[in-house]
């Protein structure tokens, strides 16, 4: 025992110490600004996104650093945060009245299971199950328009964070190369695969969605859907759900008004969902894609679950871009330490000791 406690250089019992005291901190500060943590991966995606030009803007024009900040910053709220804040809004308003009343909504399936098994024969629903539906339905809602509202809240702090991200932006990258413990490549491979996965989440999942959404609207006010402007924000919602994607709404919808109103208006807005929605789908995610990043369809459907659960609506941007920058560290850290390394030749793998 003695001679192991020999063996144990004192600056090992400092840095150990040392590290369980940072890890005691950061975990102490996290607990506690943890409602904020929406706000500053906002902060970061904007960062990401308003970079480039941030710096045409300071570099080449030569304008104040405070200035293009606060010129880019308006620029986004007007351009970004404004229509989700605006579509959010129409959401809560139309969504409310199913949570204070979810009759409504176990109502809509039964219609929807009487028409089916009366003139189909098909039982999809039981009764029991309508209520099981209606039972996880209400509270994911309830957790989504919840975490919507405090994100909403936290758009002044994220702006402020965002504001000194891009005044200094270069004490930012310095400190990134110099605090981040990896190799110079991986650094460079974290921020460019980084960058990638914002512009594809923050940029592409919203952009496919809202010309799914625009174009879902268009054709269910044609269809005599009476809600069209809430069908179409579901459906772009829904359009981040790999493989099924938009089917979730405008199957049942369809269904719904074929019950409701008639066989012209349900075939209509079937096929319109099928032929134009999912044409604009397939189209859409192909043009972003080949610009952007292409992120497992897993990845984006795990993401979705995970961000709205931690941060409600804005969650559907969030989560996804978290969980891809978690398995990008995975492949960074066996990068890191998973091999040997070519400049320490001594470093063995632990499958070699075996």
């Amino acid at each position: 025992m003695a001679h192991i406690r020999s063996n144990v250089h004192p600056n090992t019992i400092r840095q150990l110490f040392f590290l369980a005291l940072l890890i005691f901190m950061g975990l102490l500060i996290a607990k506690e600004l943890y409602f904020l943590l929406a706000a500053f991966l906002g902060a970061v995606t904007l960062y990401v996104i308003l970079l480039y030009p941030m710096k045409w803007l300071t570099i080449k024009h030569n304008w104040p650093s405070w200035l293009a900040a606060l010129v880019l910053m308006i620029s986004s709220l007007i351009i970004m945060v404004m229509p989700l804040v605006y579509l959010g809004s129409i959401a809560v308003d139309k969504i409310g009245p199913l949570i204070v009343n979810p009759q409504l909504l176990t109502d809509a399936f039964n219609q929807i299971h009487n028409f089916l098994l009366t003139n189909y024969g098909i039982e999809v629903f039981k009764s029991e199950n309508i209520d099981k539906i209606t039972e996880h339905v209400i509270p994911f809602t309830q957790r989504t328009l919840g975490g919507t509202m405090s994100a909403l809240g936290n758009v002044m702090m994220m702006y402020l964070v965002l504001y000194f991200l891009l005044v200094q932006t270069r004490e930012v990258e310095s400190w990134l190369k110099s605090a981040v413990p990896l190799k110079a490549r991986n650094v460079k491979k974290v921020l460019a695969e980084v960058r990638n996965l914002v512009y594809s989440n923050a940029l592409g999942i919203p952009i496919v969605a809202i010309v799914q959404g625009i174009i879902a609207m268009v054709g269910y006010s044609i269809f005599g859907v009476k809600e069209f402007v809430l069908m179409g924000i579901l459906t772009a919602i829904s359009s981040v759900v790999p493989i099924v994607g938009t089917m979730l709404v405008y199957i049942p919808l369809a269904i719904y008004q074929f019950s409701t109103m008639g066989t012209f208006y349900g075939a209509g807005v079937g096929l319109w969902g099928f032929i134009v929605i999912g044409s604009v789908d397939n189209i859409a995610r192909f043009v972003v894609q080949k610009k952007l990043a292409n992120v497992h369809p897993l990845v984006t459907l795990l993401g979705v679950f995970l961000g709205i659960s931690l941060f409600g609506f804005l969650g559907i941007i969030f989560g996804p871009l978290l969980l891809s920058i978690f398995f990008l560290l995975i492949r960074i850290y066996a990068d890191e330490f998973g091999k040997v390394d070519a400049e320490n030749p001594d470093v063995v793998k632990n499958s070699e000791l075996e």
